[in-house]
């Protein structure tokens, strides 16, 4: 990282993130992958991103008759007309966890929905925008975790028309979210619940396996945070990025890179950095939290901020000293912010995670 950056560190054929086909679960299979063609995906140019394609029909729009209320005539479409967030309101604390209302090709969809336990706060964040559950046709989602995708089952169960847009590699896990909640109750312990909430499995054929192409949005591979997380672009030019471009709190600059155990990959993190930059967006919109347009510093600071880390712990920075010193420049830069970012991301966690990916580096290498 600095001069030794996890760029150079590439094996030579890993030019691009690429959706993962391979479910890695017991007794798994591939998931068919949408709007990819002999396992490429087409790079379109600077101004095909910009002006954006119209919908085709490789669009998801056989979503269902509505079950659980009244739902617009397919040619509604209802306007957003601010970018802003869906405070979630996660602990009690203002601007942790945020959720967005989207304009798709097929009505209106949330990206991300954050945890059961929010509900009530993103119940009361649609009605502010005079809408409800029962307005919505989809969800898309960045990656499964919980602060992410933990309330997607129970939106479903009381909403049953509504379709979940989820990697490969996600979507067992909200068929049969028993694993992965066991998981984070071994992390979590008694805190799970009031942190969470209860987790609803997801009908599979609520279930859409996201390409290159969804609800008129691009979307695309943005490893690293984890190995299944997607973003979508708008045709607006807004960036839905979720944890992949990192936790930054409005009106705030300081940028964590969210680095947590177990699946950080800064290798495959440096190439979803690279391509968000290629795709020149005109503004991000993060789960943590809100959306920025200076765009070109953000990433870059991004990106020095990670590599900057991944130095620290791979030249041997404990987690005591590598929290002290990352608090200390978050307080320089942002210290009335300080108790929001630190609800947002765990700086001892981020320690963890990179310590890990270079154990198993040095696992691999044989040292």
């Amino acid at each position: 990282m600095g001069a030794k950056s996890t760029r150079n560190r590439h094996t030579p054929t890993q030019t691009r993130n690429t959706f993962p086909d391979r479910i890695d679960l017991r007794g798994g299979g591939r998931w068919p992958r949408d709007s990819v063609r002999n396992g490429q995906r087409r790079r379109a140019t600077t101004d095909e991103q910009r002006a954006r394609r119209a919908p085709s029909t490789a669009d998801h729009t056989d979503t269902p008759a509505p079950v659980a209320g009244p739902r617009p005539a397919l040619g509604y479409r209802p306007a957003v007309r601010s970018h802003a967030p869906i405070d979630l309101l996660h602990r009690g604390l203002e601007r942790g966890v945020a959720s967005y209302v989207v304009e798709t090709s097929d009505g209106l969809a949330l990206h991300d929905c954050g945890p059961a336990r929010t509900l009530a706060a993103l119940e009361a964040g649609l009605a502010e925008r005079g809408l409800a559950f029962a307005d919505l046709r989809h969800i898309l989602l960045s990656h499964i975790h919980f602060d992410h995708a933990g309330a997607a089952g129970a939106i479903v169960r009381a909403n049953p028309a509504i379709q979940v847009h989820v990697s490969a590699i996600g979507a067992p896990h909200l068929i049969d979210p028993t694993r992965l909640e066991a998981s984070a109750r071994r992390l979590w312990g008694d805190a799970f619940d009031t942190l969470w909430g209860a987790v609803t499995p997801i009908p599979e054929e609520n279930l859409h396996i996201v390409g290159g192409s969804v609800l008129g949005l691009e979307c695309f591979p943005t490893p690293g945070h984890a190995r299944h997380h997607v973003s979508y672009l708008h045709e607006d030019g807004t960036l839905y990025a979720g944890d992949s471009l990192g936790v930054r709190i409005t009106p705030g600059s300081y940028i964590i890179p969210p680095t947590p155990p177990p699946e950080i990959d800064l290798d495959a993190w440096e190439l979803t950095i690279e391509e968000s930059r290629r795709r020149a967006p005109a503004r991000l919109a993060l789960s943590h939290y809100g959306v920025f347009d200076d765009v070109e510093s953000h990433i870059d600071t991004l990106e020095a901020t990670l590599r900057l880390w991944a130095r620290r712990v791979e030249e041997g920075m404990g987690e005591e000293t590598f929290t002290r010193l990352a608090r200390s420049e978050l307080a320089a830069s942002d210290r009335e912010l300080m108790p929001m970012y630190e609800n947002a991301a765990t700086i001892g966690n981020c320690h963890s995670g990179i310590a890990r990916y270079w154990r198993k580096r040095r696992e691999a290498a044989g040292s």
